[in-house]
């Protein structure tokens, strides 16, 4: 019998996550290549808080945390 599934397990999240470079930068350059745009990250409710650490440790700065189905309930 397979267990029902909660609510906790299907409810997504988007992180709006600043100050990330998605490319490493060479060890051998001598000027900073800056991070320009924003990150949008999917993140499952039960990760949340394992993602929110994660980001953190990688230098990120967590602009937005919004539900995946916002838009479906405006308008």
């Amino acid at each position: 019998m397979i267990p029902p599934t909660s609510t906790s397990d299907t409810r997504f999240f988007v992180y709006e996550v600043a100050g990330l470079n998605r490319y490493q930068q060479p060890d051998n350059t001598n000027y900073v290549i800056r991070p320009s745009d924003n990150v949008f990250m999917q993140v499952p409710y039960n990760r949340m808080n394992e993602k929110m650490r994660s980001i953190t440790r990688m230098g990120g700065t967590i602009v937005s945390i919004r539900p995946l189905n916002e838009h479906l309930s405006e308008g």
